[in-house]
């Protein structure tokens, strides 16, 4: 079913309507009486006791409503909501709103009465926002179906959000006058529509150009990806996640019973389906602004125009900070600028036309510089000083805009003296911003999109693998009451996936051990091997480069006595004898945690000590696609490692890419993998491949 009757409905019930303009029952039915919907739709309050509420005709019950509802708002104590939500399935109501708090936030009661909730929106096919939330509103409607403190003014940016506390803020704001916004909706504990279900409705909604997101935690990570890289395809999201630390992800769940997911999962999740994410409500807003205003940035050539040296430097820096660049003029632009400006003023980029600048000089530099087919973007510098036109040059810079389809941002510098001219900016739509370091990340916002835009169309393979013999392997784990899976383990399940491998093989006495190295041939690595044993150097169980007999009889003989001595409970098999692999790989790791939200979250980094000092690692969720697995090579800040360094050759990326897609897909065909790591995986110059050395596996209890 559609959400259409959420904000186009053709008649709304308020069910906890209120003579007591105190109660919320009131200020709901005023915001659609107020807001103007009570001239397009029908509304019916409904109160037990009341005969007329705002000059409206009040009703007992929804069944006693004359003719079909199509929204219905319930605003009552919580105790009382499943009984209305059964009448309003009675009555055949499809779409409901709940306001009231005292559920899944509440607790366990809560929850009992929540999942109550959800069961009866099932049986009667209703689909449900809330509860625990403030409401929604549609401004081109026009519909107030909330307790707001008014209605913002329409816009092209759609904002929904988990917290209704935040979402009065950001409407208080919007009706300020700077955020115009086409829809806004406050989720509450999502006990039925959810960030998917929105995203899906306002994909094709006409009025929103740029969709914002509050979120605190999703319970369908997966399908959250899928939807939003088809969303982001056509109209940018900026999402701005909350709870990320370890205090945080404990007030997530205080506040609406929510998982928060981890931190790591969310930037996979938001850079995989092509969300821009925000690092504050601050940026959430600046991004916004500019996409929601301003034509697209075709590319990342951005011309300064400024009336004072100073903020015009900050401007450059911030912009190449962004990984932006500034825009290099052609000469014709150079000596047209030149010609016009002052002797004292700089023709080049960033131009400075000088702190005298009057409006029709900041005009002359916009219209010149504008036309140059090497700039993308504009952004204009402004200081009150003496001779200053605030509003003129506002005039001239919003004038303009609406006749090109480049982006110009304005960062107006100060308050008391430039309040009136960004006012004047606002008229005409144009997002202005105090300081150039914000105008810079509104533009790396821009750019960021645009690089959503330009994905080439994703790569997914498909491994021809052994699934039985991976499948026999942890059969025999679970029949041993284990959970875990050390490398002697392993390396069937490797093998299985079409990962190379040193050979190896487990040797029960040292005699054995010796019977196995002369058919590998020296030198050999000596492992102990113990099911009980995951972090085999923390008992002195690797030693390499065993090159004779007797080196290995003794590795052997005291590996196993450290064992006993310092694990003395642990079940030992004995040692596993592995080919020593060459020298001049390099390490890396690939690994996996399961995340309660988007499942399988694949990593890759630096391997053996560097992983656990650096932590330079990047992520991604699985599935992803071949370019994914080939950017994930660029994100570590070691990534020229991998390029070679001091006459190093490069390493083999195809074999790091094709051993992410391989474990991508075992930990997907595999859900009871809950962790996963091979480390380290050596891999060889290009076209040399790489080898498996180590892995340890967990599974699910």
């Amino acid at each position: 079913m559609s959400l259409k009757e959420f904000f186009n409905p053709n008649t709304v019930a308020v069910i906890g309507a209120s003579t007591n303009p105190k109660k919320l029952g009131y200020a709901v039915l005023e915001n659609l009486v107020a807001g103007g919907y009570a001239k397009v739709g029908k509304v019916y309050p409904v109160n037990p006791t009341a005969k007329e509420i705002l000059g409206l005709q009040a009703y007992p019950t929804v069944q006693e409503v004359p003719g079909s509802i199509d929204l219905a708002v319930i605003v009552i104590p919580y105790k009382y909501v499943p009984e209305a939500l059964r009448t309003c399935g009675e009555k055949g109501i499809p779409a409901v709103i709940v306001i009231s708090a005292g559920f899944r936030e509440a607790g366990k009661e809560g929850l009992e009465r929540e999942l109550e909730l959800i069961e009866i929106a099932n049986q009667y096919g209703i689909r449900v926002i809330g509860p625990n939330c403030l409401g929604v509103i549609d401004t081109f409607t026009p519909l107030n179906a909330s307790f707001s403190a008014g209605t913002p003014p329409s816009g092209p940016m759609a904002f929904m959000s988990q917290s209704g506390a935040l979402g009065t803020a950001v409407l208080d704001i919007s009706l300020a006058g700077r955020l115009g916004l086409s829809k806004f909706v406050s989720l509450g504990n999502k006990a039925d529509v959810d960030e998917i279900d929105l995203l899906k409705a306002w994909e094709d909604d006409p009025h929103t150009r740029v969709i914002m997101i509050y979120s605190e935690g999703m319970s369908n990570g997966q399908e959250f990806i899928n939807t939003a890289r088809q969303v982001t395809a056509k109209k940018p999201v900026v999402a701005i996640k909350s709870g990320v630390t370890q205090s945080g992800s404990r007030a997530v769940s205080s506040h609406t019973g929510s998982l928060a997911g981890s931190e790591q999962a969310y930037h996979a999740a938001f850079l995989q389906a092509g969300v821009l994410r925000a690092e504050s409500m601050q940026s959430l807003f600046d991004v916004a602004l500019a996409l929601g205003y301003q034509p697209l940035l075709q590319g990342d050539r951005i011309a300064i125009i400024t009336n004072a040296g100073g903020p015009g430097i900050l401007a450059t820096d911030a912009l190449e900070r962004s990984g932006l660049s500034l825009a290099r003029f052609e000469n014709e632009t150079i000596t047209t600028l030149a010609q016009y400006l002052p002797d004292a003023a700089s023709a080049a980029n960033p131009v400075d036309v000088l702190g005298d600048a009057l409006a029709d000089r900041y005009n002359h530099a916009l219209q010149t510089v504008v036309a140059d087919p090497n700039v993308d973007g504009l952004l204009v510098v402004l200081t009150p000083q003496a001779m200053t036109e605030i509003e003129a040059t506002a005039d001239e810079i919003g004038r303009l805009s609406k006749t090109i389809d480049k982006p110009i941002i304005t960062c107006f510098m100060g308050e008391a003296q430039v309040k009136t001219g960004v006012a004047r900016l606002e008229t005409y739509r144009v997002p202005n911003y105090p300081f150039p370091e914000r105008a810079a990340l509104a533009f790396k916002g821009m750019s960021d999109y645009r690089q959503v835009l330009l994905r080439p169309t994703p790569e997914y393979v498909e491994f021809d693998v052994d699934r039985h013999q991976t499948q026999q392997v942890f059969d025999q784990v679970r029949e041993q009451r284990r959970l875990s899976i050390g490398d002697s383990e392993a390396r069937q399940i490797l093998t299985a996936y079409g990962l190379q491998i040193p050979q190896s093989e487990i040797a029960a006495t040292p005699d054995e051990a010796v019977e196995i190295a002369n058919q590998i041939g020296y030198p050999v690595v000596l492992k102990i091997a113990s099911p009980d044993i995951l972090h085999k150097t923390d008992v002195g169980g690797v030693k390499v480069g065993l090159s004779n007999t007797e080196q290995l009889r003794d590795a052997y003989e005291l590996m196993v006595y450290r064992a006993q001595r310092y694990l003395p409970q642990a079940h030992l098999w004995g040692c596993l004898v592995q080919q020593m692999v060459p020298a001049g790989g390099q390490e890396v790791l690939v690994g996996m945690n399961r995340d309660p939200q988007f499942g399988p979250l694949v990593t890759f980094g630096l391997g053996g000590i560097y992983v656990e000092t650096l932590k330079d690692v990047t992520f991604r969720i699985a599935p992803f696609s071949v370019q994914s697995a080939e950017k994930m090579l660029t994100e570590i800040r070691a990534h020229a490692i991998l390029d070679g360094v001091r006459g190093e050759p490069p390493v083999d990326k195809a074999a790091i890419v094709d051993t992410l897609l391989r474990i991508g897909q075992l930990v997907q065909d595999f859900p009871e993998i809950v962790e996963l790591d091979i480390n380290p995986l050596m891999v060889y110059p290009q076209g040399q491949g790489a080898i498996a050395i180590d892995m340890r596996l967990v599974l699910s209890k």
